[in-house]
């Protein structure tokens, strides 16, 4: 079954796609991951925050959020990267990061770019442009680093 993008901003989300997105989030976040914290952040529901989502079917395989920049010249931010168990080893995440940069492009031409990347993920992040600044530090007992990529 071929894969479904999407980029849906907040308003446009169906109460099924938000259950979705945030039952992954739970899943892999704080299950898998081992890591209780308060996913739900008063962000995905703000301001000009977008969704992107690749579905198979009825089946939400990747996902990320987008938020915008919160000045002119500041950065969008991508969060919440994440690839479903059963989405795995087929090549999502990449393809994930490319229709990210993709979106962003197209929101919000020319502003720079910021992630908050687990640390192991540097030269993953890394083939797509973004560069660590500063020093690993713990976000929710897990290695993370700030990473930026400059305007396109």
């Amino acid at each position: 079954m071929p894969l479904t993008w999407t980029c849906t901003h907040h308003r446009e989300l169906s109460k099924e796609a938000l259950y979705a997105i945030l039952r992954l989030r739970c899943e892999v976040f704080v299950v898998e991951q081992q890591c209780p914290y308060q996913d739900i952040d008063g962000l995905d529901l703000a301001g000009d925050t977008h969704h992107l989502q690749a579905w198979e079917g009825d089946r939400l395989l990747a996902y990320l959020r987008l938020l915008p920049p919160e000045a002119p010249g500041a950065a969008a931010a991508i969060g919440r990267v994440i690839t479903a168990p059963a989405g795995r080893g087929r090549g999502l995440g990449h393809q994930l990061m490319e229709h990210a940069l993709q979106a962003c492009a197209r929101l919000w031409p020319g502003q720079p770019l910021y992630l908050s990347a687990q640390a192991h993920l540097q030269g993953y992040y890394g083939r797509y442009g973004f560069q660590a600044q500063g020093e690993p530090y713990l976000e929710d007992d897990i290695a993370h680093i700030d990473m930026h990529r400059a305007p396109a």
